[in-house]
């Protein structure tokens, strides 16, 4: 699989895919039965012919490295059955830098790709090696936990209560409309103690009203009085 990477300024910018596949590329350059066989023939040809090593000995760790081979051979398997069934779920990819630094991409495996015996998920048209795997989500788990996360971040904008005046009114009653409209699953998202400042929000919503609604009768008192003044 060849590697691309981006170039910005004149540097090459490491993508979370480029590390992905950086990684999945050394760790497939291992010990495979072409380079043992060959390991194998170099030792035949360079050994001491005053004791030459038995022909028991070679089929022994020929035999050894056969097994280690098919339990290799079952455990790719494995994966990519295992990543066939990952089309159209949800994940996270956690990848690793050339600095060390761990970043985690989210997105939903659109298809698998095979290639040298592993497996490769594309995830937003990019692909990342199987091996950085690193959680399965459940969308409805993401959605609501996504929508309890802008909930949250909305009421964290909101000013102190004390301070809420009437340009805070309708940001106040569109978050209690959402909540209100939220299932069970989705609330159980939302701290008890967010759900409290959200009342209180609530309650001093209404008092703002209640005084508006005070000082608009007072203004119409006082135009009743200038007219009847005029006349």
């Amino acid at each position: 699989m060849a590697l691309m990477a981006p170039v910005k300024n004149g540097q090459i910018v490491e993508t979370e895919s480029q590390n992905s596949l950086k990684k999945a590329n050394a760790s497939s350059n291992g010990m495979d039965k072409d380079a043992f066989l060959q390991l194998l023939v170099a030792q035949m040809r360079y050994q001491d012919p005053l004791e030459p090593t038995s022909n028991t000995e070679y089929i022994s760790q020929y035999a050894q490295f056969s097994q280690v081979e098919q339990l290799q051979n079952m455990s790719a398997s494995m994966d990519l059955q295992r990543a066939s069934q990952l089309v159209g779920k949800e994940v996270y990819i956690k990848t690793t830098g050339s600095t060390g630094e761990s970043k985690y991409v989210y997105g939903k495996v659109d298809y698998v790709v095979y290639e040298n015996g592993k497996a490769y998920l594309s995830i937003n048209e990019s692909l990342y090696s199987m091996d950085d795997l690193d959680t399965v989500v459940d969308k409805e788990y993401i959605d609501a936990y996504n929508k309890a996360e802008d909930f949250v971040t909305a009421i964290q904008k909101l000013p102190h209560v004390n301070a809420v005046d009437e340009s805070d009114l309708k940001s106040i009653d569109e978050l209690e409309k959402i909540y209100n409209e939220m299932n069970d699953y989705e609330k159980s998202f939302i701290a008890k103690d967010v759900v409290t400042k959200l009342n209180e929000y609530i309650e001093k919503a209404k008092e703002v009203r209640a005084r508006m609604g005070d000082q608009s009768g007072d203004d119409e008192e006082v135009s009743g009085a200038e007219e009847d003044g005029e006349e």
